[in-house]
């Protein structure tokens, strides 16, 4: 095989790669998810956690949550308000992937597994094969 029928099959098998719709559905799910996670964000950092401030004392909030050891600060405020984050986005996750999706291939498993009724037709075909191996094996 020449060098430009290898070069012209890899770029057939590439097409085919990346233009599957598998490919395509990924790449939206990812940009998708990417919103979300800032939505989520947003919500954590704007609504949640200053709530969560309003409550607990302190002056800046949450923000304001701070060790000094050594001199130094560590903000465990800032780290408690990023555990709220991945707990909403796991949840959110959950319910989309073992609920949502669950019961959709539930349903399809359901489905798949009712037997369709025969028709006359198909009726009277499997009882003359039932006579028919009947007659064979005496």
């Amino acid at each position: 095989m020449g060098t430009k029928k290898k070069v012209s099959a890899m770029l057939e098998e590439f097409k085919n790669f990346a233009f599957k719709g598998n490919v395509i559905d990924l790449a939206i799910g990812v940009i998708i998810g990417a919103a979300f996670g800032k939505i989520v964000d947003s919500l954590v950092k704007h609504i949640i956690m200053p709530l969560v401030g309003v409550v607990m004392p302190g002056q800046q909030g949450y923000l304001g949550w701070k060790w000094l050891i050594n001199g130094k600060e560590v903000p465990y405020g800032l780290f408690i308000g990023e555990i709220v984050n991945f707990l909403i986005v796991a949840l959110a996750l959950y319910i989309f992937i073992v609920k949502f999706i669950g019961m959709i291939m539930k349903n399809k498993q359901e489905t798949a597994t009712v037997p369709a009724s025969l028709t006359k037709d198909q009726e009277l075909l499997t009882e003359i094969a039932a006579l028919l191996k009947t007659k064979t094996l005496s």
